[in-house]
This record gives structure tokens, C-alpha cells and sequence, in this order.
């Protein structure tokens, strides 16, 4: 009893750090899901880009000695920046090629596009990564800064990367609630969302906006790839399969399409996770150990499904016949 009340603050933290990764990596399947009522399932696959652009910019200004000369900060944000923008940019593509020339088929037929596009393009990095480096499996080159901690209390250690993880996930959830709520770019986006063929005579180009919405969602993954691997270090081209499934069960706990609903669904998920992967082998006296945490994930998402299948906080979709 008193070793799990003096781990309860540590296993909180942890659990926060894991809850804002998993709502920034759900926030991309929400926001494509309440314009399109689609799930993207390559999605996990952006957020990977994200993580291998943050190391090869990292690798970069380390062997160009940029790293003891740069600021660490100036270095953490053209990281970020460069991730957001190229995962973004990919999220793009993906909907143009992929997508677009699916849009109003059955839905069955772009769900399987998606699942294609995902095999393609994990093998695509491993390709692009094995030519350049003749390696896909990658560790995160470490800022010292980050690797210093902040004591809270004699128990409670708490890493600078977790702070990290978790300040620029409420400052990009911060700004993605201002942008889609105050800006005439947001208002169109839930236009679009609302009723795509009305926006059309309203004079907003829908096309150009799907296509804003994947590059935003493909940008949270983005900064979301770059934290995961500050956060854990070792990446490797199928290192989103795992983190994607979880964020899309963090989507459907909290509500699909509701953005509220993906930080809610992911912090839950990241608490309940930290918790089980911690207690699960104090409470039953060694007989289940930390491995068994993912169990819980998949639990969640079969019992969601079954009993509250709009998730915690509800769907949001588009009126039928609006």
C-alpha cells in the first residue's frame, strides 16, 4: 500500500504526458471524420512522418555542429515547425491522391483506400530511410536540456520532456479551439462540415477546405510525432500502429468529430493506461504485469461500442437532409 501511494503522483504525470500524445494524434481523426464522416487509418502513418522529419532535423544540426550553437528552444520550435509542416503537407497529398477521387463512393471503398494508403506509406519510409541511411529504426538525437528534471515534492521527478510534451499540447489544442471557433477559415471549415453543398452556393470552396482540414489534422499529428519521439526515443516506421489505434479509441471515447471529445477520450485513455501498466502487478500480487496495460485500450473501445457508441461527450456529424 504505501509503495503504490508514493508511485501515485509519478504514475499521474506519466498519465497526463500519454493522454495529451494520444488526444493531439485523435484530433487528427476527428477533425477529418466531422467534415467528411470518414476515418483516415492512415492517419498513424502521418503522425510517423512527423516523428522521422523531428530526427533527421535533429541528426542534422548535430553533425553540422548547429546543436552547441543554436538555442535549445530555437531548435525544439524549427523541429516542431518542420514536422507540423511536412506531415501536414503529406496529410494533403494523401487526401488529394487517395481520397478526393473516392469522394462519394460507397463508404466501405475509401476505408479500404485508406488501410492501402497506410501499408504504403510505412513501407515508403522504410525505403526512403534504408537509401539515406541504410537503417529505419532511428534514436532521437537528446537536447541536454531536456534530459534535466523538475522535482515536485520528494516523490515526484518530473521529466523536462514531459513538460514539454505537455506544454505545446496545450498551446496547439489552445490554438486549434481559437482557429476553428474565431477565424473565417474555422467558421468555413464547420460550414463545410454542417452541410458541404450549401457552403458550396455560399461561396466557400469545399475542395480547399477538406483539404485545410486534413493539412491541420496531418499538422497535430505532425507536432504529436515529434513529442513521441523526444518522449520515448526509439522510432521506427511502424512505430504509429500501436499510438494510431489508441488515438482513434481516444476519438470514439470522447465522441467522433467532437474536438472537445479527443482530449477528453485521450486523457482518459493515458490515465487509464499509466494507472494499469503501474498497479496492474500490485493489485493482482504479480499475476498480471505492465505488458497487459494495452488490453485495456481495446477493452475500452469493445465497451464503448456496445454501450455508448457516441462516446463520452457525442458524435458530432453533419445533419442528414440540412
Amino acid at each position: 500500500m504505501e509503495l503504490a501511494f508514493s508511485i501515485f503522483f509519478q504514475v499521474l504525470v506519466d498519465g497526463i504526458v500519454l493522454g495529451f500524445m494520444y488526444a493531439l494524434i485523435a484530433l487528427g481523426y476527428t477533425m477529418v471524420y466531422g467534415v467528411l464522416e470518414f476515418i483516415n487509418f492512415a492517419h498513424s502513418e502521418i503522425f510517423v512522418i512527423g516523428a522521422f522529419v523531428g530526427a533527421e532535423m535533429l541528426l542534422m544540426f548535430e553533425a553540422t555542429g548547429a546543436l552547441a550553437v543554436l538555442h535549445p528552444a530555437l531548435v525544439l520550435l524549427l523541429v516542431l515547425l518542420t514536422g507540423m509542416a511536412l506531415s501536414g503537407l503529406a496529410a494533403m497529398g494523401l487526401e488529394r491522391i487517395a481520397y478526393r477521387p473516392l469522394r462519394g463512393a460507397p463508404r466501405l471503398v475509401p476505408l479500404i483506400s485508406a488501410i492501402g494508403a497506410s501499408f504504403f506509406l510505412q513501407d515508403f519510409i522504410r525505403l526512403i530511410e534504408s537509401l539515406w541511411r541504410n537503417a529505419f529504426y532511428l534514436t532521437y538525437p537528446t537536447l541536454p536540456v531536456l534530459e534535466k528534471s523538475l522535482k515536485l515534492g520528494a516523490a515526484v521527478e518530473v521529466p523536462l520532456k514531459s513538460i514539454l510534451v505537455i506544454a505545446t499540447a496545450l498551446v496547439m489544442l489552445l490554438g486549434l479551439y481559437l482557429f476553428v471557433n474565431r477565424t473565417k477559415v474555422g467558421i468555413a471549415i464547420r460550414a463545410v462540415a454542417q452541410d458541404p453543398d450549401t457552403a458550396s452556393l455560399m461561396g466557400i470552396h469545399v475542395n480547399r477546405i477538406i483539404a485545410l482540414t486534413f493539412f491541420v489534422g496531418g499538422a497535430m499529428g505532425g507536432v504529436a510525432g515529434v513529442l513521441f519521439g523526444l518522449q520515448y526515443s526509439l522510432i521506427s516506421p511502424y512505430s504509429g500502429f500501436v499510438p494510431g489505434l489508441k488515438a482513434f479509441t481516444a476519438a470514439v471515447l470522447g465522441g467522433i468529430g467532437n474536438i472537445p471529445g479527443a482530449v477528453l477520450g485521450g486523457m482518459v485513455l493515458g490515465l487509464m493506461e499509466a494507472f494499469a501498466a503501474s498497479y496492474l502487478s500490485l493489485i493482482t500480487n504479480g499475476a498480471f504485469g505492465a505488458e497487459y496495460k494495452d488490453v485495456f485500450a481495446f477493452a475500452v473501445l469493445i465497451l464503448i461500442l456496445i454501450f455508448r457508441p457516441k462516446g463520452l461527450l457525442g458524435e458530432k456529424v453533419r445533419e442528414e437532409g440540412a
